[in-house]
């Protein structure tokens, strides 16, 4: 059967072989795999977005002279606030995200730009290559940035995102989740995650969360649910800490990678 044909079920079962590989792996004392891996069978178009040339070296101030910049005036608070940025207010369930952005000893790094983009409740980005035919939301645009406080600390108001279809295989459907870019001094610097939403039933169909064959590192890209941080009758609130470095830190995407 053609790749583009494939069954979920045969999607689930490889990706449940490919799991039970690298158990075996580890009991047989292999190390611990806390990335993503870039050849993965079951997310089908893997071996043809990920680069195939060696990485080249670049001068990073050259970079910098041409990439966009930012300072701590030009991020206004409303930005983070991604139900208020049109007159309306947009559909879905409204959710607060916090959480610290650490390094690998747990220490707060302060005073960093994060930025976030993500579908709207019906699972529809705002973008000209989504033909998820959902309706566009034009309360939404799925965009927000802040800079973290003295402690580390973010806090986004968003729109939970809906969960959508991707071709990837039959009936494929992406879990709900939202991408992150944390900047270091400089956009040369910038790295990319997702989060997601605890007890997801799509998650053991979905060959992108699953890439990542280690339990305890694909783990830590779902948010835990804080009942202190919902509002009444207003928001629900979840929690998820970004740890840049370390035996704990959050898989981010190499260069290349979507």
């Amino acid at each position: 059967m053609d790749d583009e044909l494939a069954t979920q079920s045969q999607i689930t079962a490889e990706i449940r072989a490919a799991h039970a590989d690298y158990a075996a792996g580890r009991e047989a004392g292999a190390p611990a795999e806390t990335r993503t891996r870039t050849d993965f069978p079951p997310y089908r178009s893997s071996v043809l977005r990920h680069p195939t040339k060696d990485p080249r070296h670049v001068d990073p101030e050259i970079i910098e002279l041409w990439s966009p910049a930012f300072g701590h005036s030009d991020v206004a608070p409303i930005e983070a606030d991604l139900t208020a940025q049109h007159t309306g207010e947009p559909l879905g369930e409204r959710i607060v995200v916090t959480g610290k952005l650490l390094d690998g000893e747990g220490r707060p790094v302060r005073r960093q730009l994060i930025e976030l983009w993500q579908a709207n409740a019906g699972g529809r980005y705002i973008h000209k290559r989504d033909r998820h035919p959902a309706p566009l939301d034009p309360n939404f645009t799925g965009t927000g940035r802040l800079i973290t406080d003295d402690d580390g600390t973010y806090r986004f108001t968003t729109i939970k995102p809906g969960a959508y279809p991707w071709k990837n295989h039959d009936n494929a459907w992406r879990p709900a989740h939202i991408h992150f870019s944390v900047f270091g001094d400089s956009f040369t610097q910038r790295l990319i995650t997702q989060m997601y939403f605890p007890g997801d039933p799509l998650f053991p169909l979905d060959p992108i969360y699953n890439s990542m064959v280690d339990d305890a590192a694909r783990e830590r890209l779902v948010a835990a649910y804080d009942h202190d941080l919902t509002s009444p009758e207003w928001s629900l609130g979840y929690r998820w800490d970004i740890v840049l470095t370390g035996s704990k830190a959050t898989w981010f995407e190499r260069s290349g990678e979507e």
